[in-house]
């Protein structure tokens, strides 16, 4: 059986686009993922499609992992079982989902223990970004096995950042992250009041794209608020396990995040809306719910 160079587990909103780019820059993938339906894109275009996790191990140097959660990850390497070691040895591992700082930190050391290496790679950016190739890649971990997978990196990213040693790219990842929850939880309270007010929504577009307020996210944001479309770029779901990460990182370190405590309670409400799938912006139901109770306050 032939060795392939890369393989890639995980091919949901972000690593499907992520896999395609580097898939396109000329890289042979061997590909994994627990729905098998996920792979019918990467094998039209090329990939190898991998008949269980094991086997992408078995036949790659380097295995990318894009996967939502630590369970997931545990149970593709096997961790806990006499599997981990067989899959992980003489392997570079590189893990670019978002994790609890701690935990990439203790999965880093059991890599190493086992004779891999391990190459933390979050990235900041949805879904978008994630299709045009212009993701921005928080690298963590020993440099020479960052160096040796940086060109891998570069057809899914537009700009690399080595961040020190693991975690210190989650933990960046999750001050980019603080950032942009406040940001696009203020902008959906912004659109809520503008409505309210019987603004016209798609004038109140045109005044942030003018203005110092303007970024990239208000850019993808705003339009999505003005007509409600909640199509996802990164979702409720996704956002919300983001600050909870955040708010519980920064109450093991001492630190105050009092804007992210108020997001995070946002974040669940919108949940429990029967918003989950949709995208961030979807927080506007939560503070519309919100604001009905303020209304219930005024009237009486």
């Amino acid at each position: 059986m032939s060795l392939l160079s890369v393989g890639f587990i995980g091919l949901g909103v972000m690593g499907e686009p992520m896999a395609l780019n580097l898939l396109k820059s000329g890289t042979p993938l061997l590909v994994w993922n627990r729905t098998t339906a996920k792979t019918r894109t990467l094998a039209a275009a090329g990939a190898e499609v991998a008949p269980d996790a094991a086997s992408v191990f078995a036949r790659s140097e380097v295995v990318i992992l894009m996967l939502l959660d630590d369970p997931g990850v545990d149970a593709v390497l096997g961790r806990g079982t006499p599997a981990f070691a067989e899959r992980v040895a003489d392997r570079t591992i590189v893990n670019m989902g978002t994790f609890a700082p701690t935990y990439s930190k203790e999965l880093a050391a059991e890599v190493r223990a086992a004779g891999g290496r391990y190459v933390e790679v979050p990235v900041s950016g949805s879904s978008t970004q994630a299709a045009a190739g212009e993701l921005v890649a928080l690298m963590a971990g020993e440099p020479d096995d960052v160096a040796a997978v940086r060109p891998l990196l570069e057809p899914m990213c537009r700009q690399l950042t080595f961040c020190g040693p693991v975690p210190n790219g989650l933990l960046m990842k999750l001050a980019v992250n603080t950032f942009l929850i406040t940001q696009v939880t203020g902008l959906a309270e912004s659109f809520q009041f503008a409505r309210r007010q019987g603004l016209d929504l798609d004038q109140l577009v045109s005044v942030l794209g003018a203005g110092p307020l303007a970024s990239a996210t208000m850019r993808l944001k705003a339009p999505k608020l003005a007509s409600e479309d909640f199509s996802v770029q990164a979702s409720i779901t996704d956002s919300q396990k983001v600050a909870r990460l955040i708010t519980d990182a920064a109450a093991t370190a001492g630190i105050a995040a009092p804007l992210l405590d108020v997001c995070r309670a946002l974040f669940a409400e919108t949940d429990q809306l029967g918003y989950a799938d949709a995208d961030m912006a979807a927080v506007v139901k939560a503070i519309e719910v919100r604001g009905r109770a303020v209304e219930g306050r005024v009237d009486r």
